[in-house]
């Protein structure tokens, strides 16, 4: 018999204060000593218009830790949460290759023995930590779960981390010897954040959300990768991974950066990761427009609110925008993250009501995946 699976609480971490448009390079540093010819338009494009950045402004430094982070958002959910059985994570960017993520969370909480399980990924790594959670609950394998999405992504996109690429540039008398816009696009759209949600067999307290269902799909058998790190993109569209540069490469080709291929993503993001696979989702699941009070949508950016609203009603789900949900303006794109900071402030806002639905979609253009959680308020 499948256990009922409440989500009880939620917790969120945003580290500093709040950096606007106009301050992102007196934090994150000017490439090559210049302002970024990009950063207008992008961020033009993408309506946000404050994020956080764990980056202490007196030293430039990074002032915490990715597994800092999210034991931050863990403890914002309370320190009566009573005991955990399992932990599930999610992150782009972890602070070491080795150990995994959830063992350096689990390090920094200091709690007893539990299961520590890391979901490697992008955006939908949050969302694949949150359904080890919810099935290890409704498995009755945990009788108490956490789920967390983190980012950290800002140490990477400091400007100090492209000197070598631009120099070896201008050594090589390229005639721009600007970073490409694959790498200074992310500069713009990327912030630090973290989140976490605490899963239960019962309900507690004024406000529950019983989980109903978590789909998770990708599209990899048909497109290339579109966002990556640690990697660059061989002529035939294939990843060659960093361990197959040298490390002087590694520097002056700027391996590690986050990289976007936009024309790839603007082409295939809302067919390849909403309009396809809520299409099945709908057929599976009998997915009903009014069977649906919130949508969450984790937008990287406000350019495709409107082709998802076109995406929504080709196959037949318009969701009427007042019941949309976002923070993307306010709290950035925090990635994994993004999903469990939109949920954690609608949450504690007290304008869900007993009986509503919510369906979050969470992409990842990584190689084109979606998510999509459904539950109901109790």
């Amino acid at each position: 018999m499948r256990t009922e699976v409440f989500l009880t609480r939620t917790g969120a971490f945003l580290p500093f204060e709040p950096v606007s448009n106009d301050d992102i390079e007196s934090v994150l540093g000017q490439v090559g000593g210049k302002p970024s010819r990009a950063r207008r338009l992008v961020l033009r494009s993408n309506g946000i218009q404050s994020r956080h950045y764990a980056i202490d402004r007196a030293t430039g430094e990074p002032a915490m830790s990715n597994a800092q982070m999210t034991a931050a958002a863990i403890r914002a959910m309370g320190a009566d949460i009573g005991h955990v059985d399992c932990l599930a994570t999610g992150t782009s960017l972890p602070d070491q290759l080795m150990p995994n993520h959830a063992v350096m969370v689990h390090g920094e909480l200091g709690w007893p023995r539990l299961e520590a399980v890391s979901c490697a990924g992008i955006c939908l790594s949050g969302t694949a930590a949150l359904k080890h959670a919810w099935l290890s609950v409704r498995a009755g394998e945990a009788q108490r779960a956490v789920a967390t999405g983190s980012e950290l992504a800002s140490p990477i996109l400091l400007a100090r981390n492209f000197d070598a690429e631009v120099e070896h540039k201008l050594q090589t008398l390229e005639e721009r010897p600007e970073i490409a816009f694959e790498k200074d696009f992310l500069r713009w759209m990327l912030s630090d954040g973290a989140g976490a949600v605490l899963l239960e067999t019962a309900r507690r307290g004024p406000l529950s959300l019983r989980i109903d269902w978590i789909e998770l799909s990708s599209a990899a058998h048909e497109l290339p990768a579109c966002m990556y790190a640690g990697a660059d993109k061989n002529e035939d569209q294939s990843l060659r991974g960093w361990l197959r540069f040298s490390n002087g490469d590694w520097q002056a080709k700027s391996v590690f950066a986050v990289k976007q291929d936009v024309r790839l993503l603007n082409e295939n993001i809302v067919r390849a990761a909403l309009r396809e696979p809520l299409a099945d989702v709908i057929a599976k699941r009998k997915l009903l427009v009014d069977e649906i009070d919130w949508f969450l949508p984790h937008l990287s950016s406000q350019f495709f609110r409107e082709p998802v609203v076109q995406a929504l009603a080709e196959v037949g789900l318009p969701i009427p925008q007042e019941r949309w949900f976002s923070n993307l303006a306010q709290k950035g794109n925090t990635g994994s993250a993004s999903p469990y900071i939109i949920l954690d402030e609608l949450f504690r806002s007290g304008r869900i009501k007993h009986g509503q639905k919510l369906l979050m979609f969470i992409p990842e253009s990584g190689r084109f995946s979606s998510g999509f959680v459904y539950m109901e308020a109790v």
